[in-house]
């Protein structure tokens, strides 16, 4: 039996430890020192807030506040004090006090590069620069960050790092606001997500709508507020062997601010091209000093997002389906008029609206001379309004005319609560580093369906239901352990285990949402049919779905890094992990860099990876509404308990995903104005867990009591090769007044379905029905095979310049059916028989920034993105539009349909 430790009762222990930090705070501040230590740290432009200094061989560091100050109390004597700020190169410097003195010391810092920048990922050991490991890793630095005017997380990394992908999603459910995010163009489950080095749990929400991740499930990036970031590690290799199942195509690694000396106020206001989706952005984040080198750093974030609508005009039958009787009763009812849409629109396709509130919170306070306690987490509250298909008065089966007479446009309300709390202890003792630490995660996402009927209770149906909602947890207990040894030119030895402990949940809805109220109607045959059960749009989870599962994951693993000359480093790691319910696996992981000389490296690694099942997968079921070639079908989703998908289907236990991953590449860095990298890799999975396509025919009478149409399930259908490469080339130089820094990264990456599709024996000859062409399609090139990023800033006096370009390559929707020439229908914009099948061509968005600094505490800028208005390509066969309503693609997405936008932003710094 395991017993959850609640948000609310971590929130108490945090209250009660920071309560009793500032206790010793205040007692510590009493202390009488005999001296004073002040001075300032900028660059050429101005102060430098929020830059770390620190004395040298003590645990004493401040950060300097919105003028670049600082200020230590210390005893007689001579110090080095160290300042440092990410992308920028660390300055030290000697000063001698006397009792009653003031020392005064100032820096002014030079500009460096992310190469040059201690990388805490990839490695146990000590952080070190790029070019000393033997991994690939970015850094997307506070700079980049603080300069960009995107308002949700996903969206900056999406215009930021060239491996990264996410769009926003429509007419998906709930995938509407919790967008899938991958990395190297793998699943959204296939990347490991940390926060200060700490496992982040994954979103309760499972994707089964047709889009990008389809089965799979991720982090909800957009409940971290961009206001509390510092910046952000992307290691592009697999690391399973360090980190755990799931960093199949790479680890994520968000660090939290630490300052202290400064409040920064941002407002933002959006508005784009279309004259819709405003939005609105208001954050305040500030630090408090806990002693000499403890702090605790808090961020309050608020973001509003008005609905987008792309929609195209609607083409088809509204009341019968006699176009002549159609459009006298249109013309009667006014229809179009009275729906809420502009000219002949009948849905909301675009981004949805949203409503985001979150309080982050980041400290670490030293309790000895050898030990800290550090803690970090916060909650996220999100509300969404998305839409679904509208529901149209000819269709008797789904709408109770009596309360629509013209239809009903259904919409599902979202709320999304997102929790996170780590708390631990990190120390020294006989020489050995120690890191001891608990984090509980959770995240909910419970459905509301509005403006909706259950057809089969006729008149008495409720037009509001609560149709339910799904509930993760995750608990992880981490004990690591490294020490530094003198061998060879270094050794690093890392060990250490883990334990998790998760647990799914899934809720059913009110009654009225799913039940059969057993009403029907007569056709326009004269026959009596029945009418369709549950909550039009998202059918209530039925309580037969509810459940509550548990899974218990160990871990223990071993890191080895030995510098076998000065310039030769050489990696081992191992990892064994067994759990409750899929079993035990082993994995290993060698990697190498050699310096060539003291600004150019290479390196390589090969590794063997695994990603088991989430419990989402294993144990997900219910029953949903999916648009299939132009009709709205009830799908039942069968876990693997259930008797369907054991007995009629007979699909096998789910097992994990096994990975090879083989990479190579080299960095380097050309005098003090070039830096650059080149990195290629290889990765093979196979039993990739898939959510299969849906069987129906022949399936009538196992179904029919599910009052379902179609049935899918989860099973390891394919394996898969993604081969790729990733180049980046920085460039600053001193050009007048000012100083110029260019970018451009790239990566390029192409992934197959490698041999036959994986069927039971039950179901040989239905490879095409288990992961048909449509599926193969959204696993292969449905992500844009290559992406291109580059940055150009200028900063002179207080004006700072930028050009961003991001330049998309295309994507590619398969038709299920149309691999066959046989099967083409009639495309009316072409007047031909035609393959639905499109390629989506490459697109290049650009974006320009203007900053000015008003002074030291005002800074007010305006930014253009997509200032050219650049849209994907438009669907060139009309079946794809759903009689008109879907002008651009919702399967493959290289970046969303909002057009231009334009960001006014006002940041107070105090």
């Amino acid at each position: 039996m395991f017993t959850f430790y609640t948000p609310y009762n971590a929130f108490r222990i945090i209250r009660i430890l920071t309560f009793l930090c500032l206790i010793f705070s205040v007692e510590v501040s009493y202390a009488q020192d005999r001296a004073t230590i002040t001075g300032n740290v900028s660059d050429q432009f101005g102060s430098l807030p929020g830059a770390t200094v620190s004395i040298e061989g003590t645990n004493t560091s401040t950060t300097t506040d919105a003028k670049g100050d600082f200020s230590f109390s210390v005893d007689e004597g001579t110090y080095v004090v160290n300042t440092s700020f990410v992308m920028y190169i660390n300055q030290s410097k000697e000063v001698t006090v006397k009792v009653g003195e003031e020392g005064i010391v100032s820096f002014l810092l030079e500009t460096g590069f992310s190469i040059d920048q201690p990388i805490t990922l990839g490695s146990r050991g000590n952080p070190s620069s790029g070019l000393n490991v033997s991994a690939p890793v970015d850094i997307i630095s506070p700079q980049a960050i603080s300069n960009s005017s995107r308002m949700e997380l996903t969206d900056v990394l999406h215009y930021l790092a060239p491996s990264f992908h996410s769009t926003n999603q429509t007419i998906s459910d709930g995938t509407d606001h919790i967008d899938p995010a991958t990395l190297r163009g793998l699943g959204p489950d296939q990347v490991l997500v940390l926060i200060n080095g700490k496992r982040r749990h994954s979103s309760s929400l499972l994707n089964v709508n047709g889009t990008v991740g389809r089965g799979s499930v991720g982090t909800d990036f957009n409940a971290i507020p961009i206001a509390t970031i510092e910046r952000i590690e992307i290691l592009r290799e697999g690391a399973t062997s360090q980190y755990g199942s799931d960093a199949i195509a790479g680890v994520i690694n968000i660090i939290l601010k630490k300052q202290t000396e400064v409040i920064d106020i941002d407002n933002r206001v959006l508005i784009n091209s279309e004259g819709d989706g405003f939005e609105n952005y208001s954050s305040g984040n500030f630090g408090l000093k806990l002693g000499d080198s403890g702090f605790l750093n808090v961020t309050a974030e608020y973001r509003n997002r008005n609905s987008t609508n792309r929609a195209g005009d609607y083409t088809g039958s509204v009341y019968v389906d006699d176009p002549v009787e159609d459009a006298q009763l249109i013309a009667e009812n006014n229809f179009f008029e009275q729906i809420g849409y502009d000219d002949r629109r009948v849905m909301e396709i675009g981004n949805a609206e949203t409503q985001n509130l979150a309080l982050y919170f980041n400290g670490e306070f030293k309790m000895s001379p050898f030990a800290s306690l550090y803690l970090h987490g916060g909650r996220n509250y999100r509300e969404g309004k998305g839409k679904g298909f509208y529901r149209f008065p000819k269709d008797e089966d789904r709408v109770v005319r009596e309360l629509f007479p013209n239809g009903f446009s259904p919409e599902i309300l979202t709320d999304i609560q997102d929790d996170a709390v780590v708390l631990g202890i990190k120390g020294i003792k006989n020489q050995f580093n120690i890191d001891f630490s608990h984090s509980i995660g959770s995240n909910r996402i419970d459905y509301t369906i509005n403006n909706s009927n259950n057809a089969s209770l006729g008149i008495a149906s409720p037009r509001t239901f609560y149709s339910g909602g799904f509930v993760y947890h995750l608990n992880t207990t981490n004990l690591d352990i490294s020490r530094d040894f003198d061998y060879l030119e270094g050794v690093n030895l890392a060990f250490g285990a883990e334990l998790r402990v998760e647990n799914y949940q899934i809720i059913a809805g009110e009654e009225a949402s799913y039940v059969n109220g057993g009403g029907t109607y007569i056709d326009s045959s004269g026959e009596e049919l029945p009418r369709i059960p549950g909550a039009q749009v998202f059918p209530g989870i039925q309580p037969e779905n509810e459940l509550n599962r548990f899974r218990t994951n160990s871990a223990g693993y071993m890191d080895l890094d030995a510098n076998i000359t000065e310039n030769w480093l050489l990696k081992l790691g191992g990892r064994y992990e067994s759990s409750n319910d899929f079993g035990s696996q082993g994995v290993y992981k060698f990697s190498s860099r050699f310096r060539i000389n003291d600004d150019i490296s290479i390196r390589g690694s090969y590794s063997k990876g695994f990603r088991a099942p989430s419990l989402h997968q294993v144990f997900f079921q219910n029953i949903s509404t999916q648009f299939i070639d132009g009709e709205i079908v009830q799908v039942g989703t069968f876990n693997n308990e259930s008797a369907v998908a054991r007995e009629a289907f007979k699909i096998d236990n789910l097992r994990a995903e096994i990975s090879e991953h083989f990479s190579v590449g080299f960095n380097g860095k050309f005098s003090d104005q070039f830096t650059f990298s080149v990195d290629g890799y290889l990765i093979d999975i196979d039993d990739r867990i898939v959510l299969s396509g849906r069987f129906a025919d022949g399936y009538e009478d196992i179904l029919s009591p599910f009052n379902v149409s179609a049935a899918q399930f989860f099973t390891n259908a394919i394996d898969s090769r993604t081969s790729g490469m990733d180049f980046s080339l920085f460039f600053k130089e001193t050009i007048g007044e000012g100083e110029f820094n260019a970018s451009i990264a790239a990566n390029i990456t192409d992934t197959k379905v490698v041999g036959p599709i994986k069927v039971p024996e039950s179901l040989r000859g239905q490879e095409e029905v288990l992961f048909g062409r449509e599926d193969i399609g959204r696993v292969e090139s449905a992500q844009p095979d290559f992406k291109v990023t580059s940055l150009f800033s200028y900063e002179f006096k207080n004006y700072k310049v930028t050009v961003g370009n991001t330049y998309f390559g295309e994507v590619t929707y398969l038709h299920p059916d149309d691999g066959n020439s046989d099967n083409w229908v009639f495309n009316e914009f072409s007047n031909g028989i035609e393959t639905r099948d499109q390629t989506f061509t490459p697109k290049l968005l650009t974006d320009l920034g203007v900053t000015y600094k008003i002074n030291d505490n005002v800074t007010f800028s305006v930014h253009g993105n997509n200032i050219f208005n650049v849209f994907p390509d438009k669907h060139k066969h009309s079946s794809n539009t759903s009689q008109g309503n879907f002008t651009y693609s919702r399967r493959v997405q290289q970046f969303g349909v909002s057009g231009a936008n334009f960001v006014a932003r006002m940041l107070l710094r105090l």
